[in-house]
C-alpha cells in the first residue's frame, strides 16, 4: 500500500532528504548582471537544512558562484565548513549533472530545491534560471519546468522522492525585448509517477521582479523564508510547508503596504502534501494596488462603449505597468478584445504603488494619443482622469513618452521601357514630401542608385544641420515600392556612398529597407486593413502573428485560406527558388501585410547558417512556434544584414503598411502629384 504523502512529511528522516541548493551572483555574459547577496542567501539556506533540519552534508549538492569567495562565512557550523569542500561552481553543467544525474540516483524520501539568482520566462513561461556561465551568444540556464517535469516521471526510480519541495527567489520577466538568446532546454520525459507531490513557492509573479537588498546582500524573499525555517526541524518544516507559504505570503501583503515590495511570491502548486488546496477563500486576499469605484466604471463604461480598440491599446497597457514602476505581465496580445476588459484586467492587477489603480495610467496614454484626430474622445478621456485622482487622491502622472518618429524614404519605380523606370521619391516623418522625380527620361537601375545615394546624402547633410538632438530627421528606413515582378530585387545589397574617398557600403547595411507592392492590394484591402489593425493593437505580437511556410504547405488555395480571420500578419518562407512566386501571390491576394524569403530561393534547411537566421528571427518557442514581433521586423533583418556585411544572405522583407501609403497612381506620362498626407508614423 502506498504511504499517503503526509505521513511521509511527518516521519521523515533527515539521512533520506537530499537538496540542490544554487546561488549566482556572478555571470559571465556582464559585469552588470553582478547580483550580490544569492551566494550569501543559498549559503544560509544551506545552513538551515545541515543545522536544524539535520541533513547531512553529503546530501546536499552546494553551487555558488560569488562575486567574491571571501565574502562567503563557512565558519559558522562543522556542516557548512564540510559543505565547502563539496562547493561547486553553478555553471549549467554543473548543475544539470547535480539535478538529473547524481541526485536522481540517490535512494531517498525528499528533494528540496532551492535557487537565487536571476530568472525569466520563456516563450512558454517555462521558468528559466541563468547559470554563471550564462555569456552573450548564450544564456546557460536551467529549464525548471522542464526538469521538474522529469522528475515527476519514471526517469526517476517509483520509489524515490515522494516529496519534492522547490524555493526559488528570483525574478520572472521576459527576456523577449532584450534580445538575449537562450535557446531551448528540454530535458526528456518519461511516464508520470503517481504519489509524488511538488510544492513550488517563487518569489514573485509572472512579469514580477524579485527584490534584491544590495545593502544587507540579501532576497527579500529568503529573508522572510529563512525567518519561518528558523528553529524548525525538517519533519516540522515539511509538514507545515503550507503554512510557511502562508507566512511568507502575509509578510508581503504587510511589506506591501508599507510600500517596501512590489512583488507577491506566487505558489505554483497552490496544494499541501495532502494535495487540499491552502490559498482557499479562507485566506485573505492578497494585497494591490488602488481599485478603481463605481463612479469610475460608470465613467468608463459611457467612454469606452462601443469603441474598438485604437491601435496604441497595447502600448497604452505596457506603459501603465511602466508608470506605477513594475514589469508588464509576460503575454502575447492583449488580456482582452474590448478596452473594458483590458481595464477590468488592470485592476485586478497588483502594483508597485498602492495609490495608483493601474487603470488610471493606460487611460491617460490613450487620451494622449487620441489627440486632434479624435478631440471630443481625448477630453472625455482626461476628464475621467482628472476627476477619478481628485476622488480617490491618486497622484499626478508624468505624462507617457511621445510615440517615436522615424524619417523613411519611399521610391516608387513604375516600368517605362526595358529595363528602365520613371522614379519618384518622397519623405515622411510627420508628414509626406516630395523629394525627387525623374521627369520624362527613365532611367535604368545604376541610374536610379546614384540618383537615390544622391538623395540620401542631401538628406543627411539637412538633418546634421537641424543638430544632434533631432536625430529622428535622419533616414531610418527606405521602402521601394515597386510592381509584383520587381519584389525579388536585391535593392539593399545597392552600393551607396558612405564616407570619404568615394567609400561605399550596401545600403541595407547603412538603413533598414523593404520592398513593398501596394498597388496589387486593391482586391484584398479588407482583409489587409483588419491584419495590420490588430498586429499594432496588440503591440506586435499576439498568437499565430508569424506563420513559417514550407514546401509541403504551399498549395494554390494557401491565399484564399489565409485571407479570413485577423492572423496571420507575417509569413516567413522556407522554400526553393521557383516557389517565391507562389508564396507572393499567397501574401498579396490574402492581404498579409509582411512576408521574409530568401532571394534565390536557398532552403534554410540545406544551409546551417541560414537556419540559425532563421531561428533567430522567428524567435521559436519550445513548441517550435513562432513568437516574433513583427513590428520589429525591420530591425531585425537590419540586424542581420549588418552581421552578414560582407555575405549576402539574400533576406528580403516585404512590409506593408496600409496606414503610410502614399501616391499610388501610376507614373506613366503623368505630372507629379502631391502625395497623400500620412497620419502614422
Amino acid at each position: 500500500m502506498t504511504v499517503p504523502n503526509d505521513l511521509v512529511a511527518a516521519t521523515l528522516c533527515p539521512e533520506r532528504t537530499f537538496a540542490l541548493v544554487v546561488g549566482v551572483e556572478r555571470y559571465a555574459i556582464d559585469p552588470t548582471w553582478n547580483l550580490r547577496g544569492a551566494a550569501r542567501d543559498a549559503l544560509r539556506f544551506a545552513q538551515w537544512l545541515t543545522g536544524s533540519a539535520k541533513v547531512p552534508a553529503a546530501n546536499v549538492r552546494l553551487l555558488l558562484s560569488p562575486v567574491a569567495d571571501e565574502e562567503l562565512d563557512w565558519s559558522a557550523t562543522p556542516e557548512l565548513t564540510a559543505l565547502g569542500e563539496l562547493c561547486r561552481p553553478a555553471t549549467e553543467e554543473n548543475v544539470k549533472n547535480a539535478l538529473l544525474v547524481e541526485l536522481a540516483q540517490c535512494d531517498g524520501d525528499m528533494l528540496w530545491i532551492y535557487w537565487a539568482g536571476h530568472g525569466f520566462l520563456g516563450p512558454r513561461r517555462d521558468m528559466m534560471l541563468a547559470c554563471a556561465d550564462a555569456d552573450a551568444g548564450q544564456v546557460r540556464h536551467l529549464n525548471l519546468d522542464s526538469a521538474l517535469n522529469w522528475w515527476g516521471t519514471d526517469k526517476v526510480h517509483y520509489s524515490r522522492f515522494p516529496l519534492q519541495a522547490v524555493l526559488v527567489d528570483a525574478c520572472r520577466i521576459d527576456p523577449r525585448e532584450s534580445g538575449l538568446n537562450f535557446g531551448s532546454n528540454d530535458y526528456g520525459s518519461g511516464n508520470v509517477q503517481a504519489g509524488r507531490r511538488q510544492f513550488m513557492l517563487y518569489a514573485s509573479r509572472p512579469g514580477e521582479a524579485a527584490k534584491n537588498d544590495t545593502e544587507r546582500q540579501a532576497g527579500q524573499f529568503t529573508e522572510a523564508l529563512l525567518d519561518e525555517l528558523a528553529g524548525r526541524s525538517l519533519p516540522d518544516s515539511v509538514s507545515d510547508l503550507a503554512d510557511i507559504g502562508r507566512a511568507v505570503h502575509d509578510r508581503f501583503k504587510e511589506l506591501h503596504r508599507r510600500g517596501e515590495a512590489w512583488q507577491l511570491p506566487q505558489f505554483i502548486k497552490d496544494r499541501g502534501w495532502d494535495a487540499c488546496s491552502f490559498l482557499d477563500d479562507g485566506m485573505p486576499h492578497a494585497a494591490r494596488a488602488a481599485r478603481l469605484d463605481q463612479r469610475a466604471w460608470d465613467g468608463l463604461g459611457e467612454a469606452f462603449a462601443d469603441r474598438p480598440l485604437s491601435r496604441h491599446t497595447h502600448d497604452a497597457y505596457a506603459w501603465a505597468f511602466r508608470a506605477v514602476g513594475c514589469t508588464a505581465p509576460v503575454r502575447e496580445g492583449l488580456p482582452g478584445d474590448s478596452l473594458i476588459d483590458i481595464a477590468r484586467d488592470l485592476d485586478e492587477r497588483h502594483g508597485r504603488n498602492p495609490d495608483m489603480p493601474l487603470t488610471v495610467p493606460f487611460v491617460r496614454f490613450l487620451a494622449e494619443r487620441a489627440g486632434p484626430a479624435d478631440s471630443a474622445w481625448a477630453r472625455e478621456l482626461l476628464n475621467w482622469v482628472e476627476e477619478t485622482r481628485d476622488r480617490l487622491g491618486v497622484a499626478a502622472l508624468p505624462p507617457p513618452p511621445p510615440p517615436h518618429c522615424s524619417t523613411v524614404l519611399h521610391l516608387r519605380l513604375d516600368p517605362a521601357g526595358e529595363e528602365t523606370y520613371r522614379v519618384r521619391m518622397w519623405r515622411r516623418r510627420e508628414t509626406v514630401t516630395s523629394v525627387w522625380e525623374s521627369g520624362d527620361r527613365p532611367l535604368c537601375f545604376d541610374e536610379v542608385c546614384q540618383a537615390l545615394g544622391h538623395q540620401l546624402k542631401l538628406l543627411q547633410a539637412e538633418s546634421g544641420a537641424n543638430g544632434a538632438e533631432n536625430r529622428s530627421s535622419e533616414v531610418e528606413r527606405v521602402e521601394f515600392h515597386v510592381p509584383f515582378e520587381l519584389l525579388d530585387i536585391a535593392f539593399d545589397r545597392w552600393e551607396i556612398p558612405a564616407g570619404r574617398g568615394g567609400r561605399t557600403r550596401p545600403l541595407g547595411v547603412l538603413h533598414h529597407v523593404v520592398v513593398r507592392c501596394p498597388e496589387e492590394r486593391e482586391n484584398a484591402r479588407a482583409a489587409w486593413e483588419r491584419k495590420w489593425g490588430w498586429l499594432r493593437t496588440q503591440g506586435g505580437r499576439y498568437p499565430e502573428a508569424v506563420r513559417l511556410v514550407k514546401e509541403a504547405q504551399l498549395r494554390g488555395d494557401l491565399g484564399v485560406r489565409l485571407r479570413s480571420g485577423k492572423t496571420p500578419a507575417c509569413l516567413v518562407a522556407d522554400l526553393p527558388g521557383p516557389q517565391t512566386e507562389d508564396l507572393l501571390d499567397a501574401v498579396l491576394e490574402s492581404g498579409v501585410p509582411a512576408a521574409v524569403w530568401w532571394r534565390g530561393g536557398t532552403l534554410a534547411a540545406d544551409n546551417p547558417d541560414l537556419r540559425e537566421e532563421l531561428t533567430r528571427l522567428l524567435e521559436p518557442n519550445d513548441e517550435g512556434r513562432p513568437t516574433a514581433n513583427v513590428l520589429a521586423l525591420p530591425q531585425r533583418v537590419h540586424e542581420l544584414r549588418l552581421e552578414r556585411v560582407t555575405a549576402d544572405s539574400g533576406l528580403t522583407l516585404l512590409w506593408d503598411d496600409p496606414d503610410c501609403m502614399v501616391e499610388t497612381q501610376s507614373l506613366r506620362g503623368s505630372p507629379a502629384k502631391e502625395p497623400a498626407r500620412a497620419a502614422h508614423s
